[in-house]
């Protein structure tokens, strides 16, 4: 089984889609590694050949930023708008939803599930 940037990729699916498995890269992600790296994308992950995994990995490290550094990265991003206390840090640190969603119904699945007020006499 291949293992690329610390995952490892399904056996029977196409390399460009078994690729989406890497935090950060995405479908227009994986077509250019794989242009880059002159690998056929309808190739399965497990006819790959060893240099052909080797030469996508190298490609992976030096031009994008994926999974452990991009998750610090995003976190820390986070972390810096809570601290100078912009709209969007006081939306995070509070859990309600950040692009401008509305509240009054929905955003359930930011908001967590339905706290009842009240309830009986």
């Amino acid at each position: 089984m291949p293992r690329i940037s610390g995952i490892d990729l399904p056996m029977n699916k196409r390399v460009d889609i078994a690729l989406r498995r890497i935090y950060g890269i995405g479908p227009i992600n994986a077509i250019d590694v794989l242009k880059s790296a002159n690998v056929n994308m309808n190739v399965k992950v497990k006819d790959l050949t060893e240099a052909e995994v080797e030469r996508i990995s190298v490609i992976l490290r030096e031009k994008y930023i994926v999974e452990g550094d991009l998750r610090k990265q995003v976190s820390q991003n986070i972390r810096k708008l809570m601290d100078i206390g912009c709209y969007r840090g006081t939306r995070h640190k509070r859990g309600l939803p950040v692009r401008g969603q509305r509240t009054r119904t929905n955003a359930r699945s930011r908001k967590g599930p339905k706290k009842t007020i009240g309830g009986g006499k």
